[in-house]
């Protein structure tokens, strides 16, 4: 082959260009499904790698994506150019109403803690007060209960005459002799 013989090769298309062609070409009315496609370029241009059928579905999902082609009951078709431009999900940003020009526009509220002004004098450091209540702070203290029935002297627990904590440990029977 001489060097000037490549121009006059025909070019491939792309994927995306094929996907196209083979839309427009079968003229379908509801459009065109993933498998009439994938014959359609299988019998129109042979030799497709072996991936084919994943490659078709990562183009036909691009350019469903950007717009290209419709995708409506299983079927592929092109996009009509009248048509409004497709909105995307979720709430459409406002308009901006232009402005005039002679207009100032004032900068928005600044955002955190504004900075401290060197030129000021220092605050007196505040006098922790209580708040009112003589209560103590956190869960009160348990109340001690009567323990010989109504109308018995109830035992005050004191704080250092406390229960051991845990399970306390068996009480053994006393040790007597037995003769015989």
């Amino acid at each position: 082959m001489a060097t000037g013989d490549f121009n006059k090769l025909p070019s491939i298309p792309t994927y995306p260009e094929m996907i196209l062609k083979a839309i427009e070409a079968l003229n379908e009315e509801n459009g065109s499904n993933k498998s009439s496609i994938s014959k359609y370029l299988e019998s129109t241009w042979g030799g497709l790698p072996q991936g084919h059928k994943a490659l078709l579905n990562v183009h036909l999902a691009k350019l469903r994506d950007n717009g290209e082609l419709v995708f409506w009951k299983n079927n592929y078709t092109k996009r009509d150019p009248n048509a409004p431009t497709r909105r995307g999900r979720g709430r459409p940003p406002k308009s901006k109403d232009p402005l005039a020009p002679d207009t100032v526009v004032a900068s928005p509220k600044p955002r955190g803690r504004p900075p401290k002004d060197p030129n000021e004098p220092p605050r007196p450091p505040k006098v922790k007060t209580p708040n009112g209540s003589s209560r103590p702070r956190g869960r009160p203290r348990k109340i001690a209960r009567p323990t010989r029935g109504f109308g018995g002297t109830p035992i005050v627990s004191v704080a250092g005459s406390r229960r051991p904590r845990g399970r306390p440990p068996k009480m053994k029977a006393p040790f007597t002799e037995i003769t015989v």
